[in-house]
Order: C-alpha cells, then sequence, then structure tokens
C-alpha cells in the first residue's frame, strides 16, 4: 500500500464523518450513526448534535468560538500563520492550499483572547477538517505563542483539541511539536497559570500524548473517542478484545483519566463556573 493510498483511505472515513448533499433549496446533513437526514440549519441549530440519537458532529472552529464566547468578543492572534513544506512531501502544498479555500483557515489551529460571561481568557480551537487536525509546526507554533501569551496576561488558557495526532507530511518537525507544546504548558502552570483541556471526536495521537493531557482540569464532550493509537491497532497488537466502549470519554472518566465529561449545551456555562472559582 502507497502512501496515496493511505491518505485516499484516511480521507474517506474523516469525510464520512459528515456527509452533506446538496440540492436545488437545501443542505442536508447525514448523522454518520444513525442515518438519520435533517437540514443542516436545523443541526447547526442543535449545535451539531444529532436531535435522533444525540450523536456528536464535528464543528468548525468559529462555530465552536460563538457558541462559548460572549458575542463580539473574540480576538484572533496569529491569523496569517501558514503551513510550508519542509521535506517537499509530494502533493502537500496542494493539499495546503485546498484545505485553505474550503475551510476559510491558514491552518489547522484558531487562537485568540476572548470573554466568557466577562472573564477575559485565552482561547484556542483544532480544526478536524484541516487535515484530521495534525499538529505541523504551524500548529505548535501559535499553541506556544498562545500559551505564553497567557502567561504574560495572567489569563486562563482553554484549548479545544480535536486531532488525528502529528503530521506526517512534515515528518520529525512535526514530532518535535509535541515537545514544544507540552514545555510550554509546563512552563505556564508552574507560574500558576490555569489551563483547561476540553477532548471533542476524536481526539489521538500526538496531541493527546501532549499537551491536551496536561490540562489542570481535563473536560470531554460524550463518545469522544480519546486515545494515542486506535482500538483496531491496540487489538491487533496484543491480540485480546477490549472492554465495551474502550478510550471513550466514558471509559476514561471511570478510569480517572478525565475530570467530567460536558454536554455542549452546558459548555459554556460549565466553563465560566470553573473560571470564577478559580479567579476565587
Amino acid at each position: 500500500m502507497t502512501i496515496d493510498d493511505i491518505f485516499k483511505q484516511r480521507k474517506k472515513r474523516w469525510n464520512s464523518l459528515i456527509r452533506i448533499r446538496r440540492n436545488e433549496t437545501v443542505e442536508e446533513c447525514e448523522c454518520p450513526k444513525c442515518k438519520q437526514r435533517e437540514t443542516v440549519d436545523k443541526v447547526r441549530a442543535n449545535k451539531w448534535v444529532c436531535r435522533n440519537c444525540g450523536y456528536y458532529l464535528s464543528m468548525a472552529p468559529m462555530e465552536r468560538i460563538q457558541m462559548v464566547c460572549d458575542e463580539g468578543s473574540f480576538r484572533e492572534m496569529n491569523g496569517d500563520f501558514t503551513s510550508e513544506d519542509p521535506l517537499h512531501f509530494p502533493d502537500y502544498g496542494k493539499k495546503l492550499t485546498a484545505l485553505h479555500n474550503a475551510t476559510g483557515q491558514t491552518d489547522a489551529f484558531v487562537s485568540g483572547v476572548c470573554r466568557i460571561a466577562g472573564i477575559k481568557v485565552a482561547l484556542g480551537v483544532l480544526d478536524s477538517r484541516f487535515l484530521m487536525g495534525s499538529m505541523g509546526t504551524v500548529v505548535g507554533e501559535k499553541i506556544l505563542r498562545l500559551t505564553e501569551y497567557a502567561g504574560r496576561k495572567k489569563l486562563p488558557l482553554i484549548i479545544f483539541s480535536a486531532s488525528g495526532g502529528a503530521r506526517m507530511q512534515e515528518g520529525l518537525f512535526s514530532l518535535m511539536q509535541m515537545a514544544k507544546t507540552a514545555a510550554a504548558v509546563d512552563r505556564f502552570k508552574q507560574n500558576g497559570g490555569l489551563f483547561l483541556s476540553f477532548l471533542t471526536n476524536p481526539t489521538t495521537g500526538g496531541v493527546s500524548a501532549s499537551f491536551a493531557s496536561l490540562g489542570d482540569i481535563i473536560l470531554a464532550e460524550p463518545d469522544a473517542l480519546i486515545c494515542f493509537a486506535g482500538p483496531r491497532v491496540i487489538q491487533q497488537t496484543i491480540g485480546q478484545t477490549l472492554p465495551e466502549g474502550f478510550q471513550h470519554a466514558e471509559f476514561l472518566l471511570e478510569h480517572g483519566m478525565l475530570d467530567a465529561i460536558v454536554e455542549r449545551e452546558k459548555c459554556r456555562e460549565t466553563l465560566y463556573k470553573l473560571l470564577a472559582w478559580h479567579q476565587k
């Protein structure tokens, strides 16, 4: 199997998370779990949660930001950062251009400052639509700068993670971001900063193995897949049947790896309570 074959399979799998069909009058969204179809407007109004089975669909970063931030308070930082092609990986540049045109984002991480119920915070959101939210040099650098800014300004730090891990098109440059972001978060916490890590579906690979697991408080959305390697890989490696729900949020909460599972409709309220308690 070639590298192109691997990417075609991954692209097919990730695109199946949200299937949208268009006709002359309306966009419809199909739930990947129950296959129920509804108009995009109705699913968006329900915060991208399937009204039939409760499945959590992916959210674009700006929609998540609007969901938790005070209206008009978000100010983006480092929004012009773009990835280069240090390894001259085949078609990497074309993929970046295509994803920029499709998502409107320059890379897989949106960061800035905002207010949540009046409390100023530094906020970052990974975008699973952009190369599966993989962490390359730009993502790592933006996380570093957001964390350092939060430290200088004495702001709480909140990061919503949704990632397939490291960005293989950047090789070792991508893997270095694990140590880079983990060190930045560690310095921030040692200086008294509050880091709220919010894990969404899926949070895997190098992101889960670095900064995303270092929160003072770690929250997750219901049924989010949270792991380093996926269940199928582990089962094939150890040759044993895994427990039901293995590596999903509820299993991790039961085994002490999470502090709470938070539904989307309660996300803003929960974040405000945690921030207010910290201020006191």
